[in-house]
Parts: C-alpha cells; structure tokens; sequence
C-alpha cells in the first residue's frame, strides 16, 4: 500500500496537462515538505503582479512541456499526527504518462501508461491496476499538469494564498479548487516562481485534514523518457489485480 491513504484523489485527469514544473535543481537548503517550509516566510505578492498574468503564464509554459525528469521527496502528514516521508526519482511525459520510482524507505514503484495505473511494492505476491480515471492515488495530481487541460476550465477557484508558508522568499503559493473531483478530494496548492512560472511545491489536501507535499529538485524539463518506461512489466510470481474504487 501507499503510505498515504490512496483515497487522495485523481485530479481532473481526463483533463491532464502540462507539465509537473520544476525547481530547476534548486537543493532547498535543506528544507523538508511541511517541517522546514513551515519557518519559511509567508506567501505574499507584489502589487505589480497580476493573478491572471501568472495562470495565463503557467498555462503557456506547461501546455508546451513535453516530459519531465526530476528526483522527488513526498511526506504525507495525516490527521492522527503521522507523517511519511518517501523519496525517488519521477518520469513525466505527454500524454498522461508517469513513472515514480521509491527508493526510499522501501522500493515501489507507481506506472501510468496513460489508461491505467499500476502500483507494486517489491517483494510482495500482488501488483495493482486501475483506470486512470478511477485511480485516487496521491500521485496523479500530478498528471493534470502534462497535456491537455485550462487552468480556469477545470477549477473552480484559483487565488492567491496569502499568509501560505513558501520555500523561496518572493514565491507566490495559489490556491485550486478542482471543478470535478471525488468527493474526498478538498483542494489543491501549488507554490510558483513568479518570475519564471516554474511550479516549486504542490500540496494535496483532503477532506478529512490529511494532507500531501510533493517536492521536486534536479529537474530536467522537455526529457523524453522511451515509452518503454511506462509499460508495467509482472515480476515473476506476481499477480495483478483490480484496485477497487476508492481505495
């Protein structure tokens, strides 16, 4: 299993789009997801800045990004009070295709060819499968951000979070309401250099108070992964199952 509940949503996928941005290999000093963040300075943005000129900046940036190559640290914090912290290396490609390899604490591995997704944790006897479209995993979110989606179509709300705490002082933190979403599904932020609509941080949040930050560093925009990439291959021994809805 995930170590988040994988009721974290499928956002908007059937919009999927642009591209999951990058930190242009930005090491964060150090900063974890949601302990170092946390004594970052607020969110804030100038009086020049246009929220309309950002969307509209993010939208032409990531409708023309091909695929993404980036290492990745996820920490997942539920409402109990624990928190996961996971890491690995992600492959992202047009249309709808991702590849997150865990390496830390345990090997997983998480495919999307772009109809279905697959999940398996090695070593054990089952692998699952799900389509795309029904999949809540917390990594899909991600997905939205490679093809073929609008900004404003497919939420509902976007804004600027102020008072959000950032990673780099002069980052803008906006605030998304997904349109369409399952009903566990809450909002969604995403922490943006203003200057160059790269996209540093995207949090998941969902109804019940969880939450999950997704950080990407070493990113190397416009890769092409081979689509061989993004085709599960079943280890020997190992039986792929149907994933039910909402788990």
């Amino acid at each position: 299993m995930l170590a988040a509940p994988i009721g974290v949503l499928a956002l908007v996928v059937g919009c999927a789009v642009n591209s999951v941005a990058a930190f242009e290999g930005e090491r964060f000093a150090g900063a974890e997801p949601g302990r170092n963040a946390a004594r970052r300075p607020a969110a804030g943005i100038p009086a020049t800045e246009d929220l309309n000129a950002i969307v509209d900046g993010l939208q032409r940036k990531y409708s023309s990004i091909i695929g993404i190559a980036a290492d990745f640290s996820q920490v997942y914090q539920g409402t109990d009070g624990r928190t996961v912290r996971e890491s690995g290396r992600l492959l992202l490609k047009r249309p709808g295709k991702a590849r997150w390899d865990y390496t830390d604490p345990e090997k997983k591995v998480f495919i999307s060819d772009g109809k279905n997704v697959y999940f398996y944790v090695f070593g054990e006897r089952q692998a699952t499968r799900a389509p795309v479209r029904q999949s809540r995993d917390p990594q899909i979110p991600f997905l939205f951000l490679l093809g073929r989606g609008n900004l404003r179509r497919d939420f509902s709300r976007i804004e600027i979070a102020t008072g959000e705490p950032i990673i780099q002082s002069g980052d803008v933190v906006l605030r998304l309401v997904p349109r369409n979403a399952p009903e566990d599904f809450k909002l969604m932020l995403a922490e943006i250099d203003p200057s160059t609509f790269s996209v540093r941080r995207l949090v998941v949040f969902e109804r019940n108070g969880s939450r999950m930050d997704f950080h990407l560093k070493n990113v190397h925009e416009n890769y092409v992964a081979p689509d061989s990439d993004f085709r599960f291959s079943t280890p020997p021994g190992v039986t792929v199952v149907q994933s039910l809805p909402g788990r």
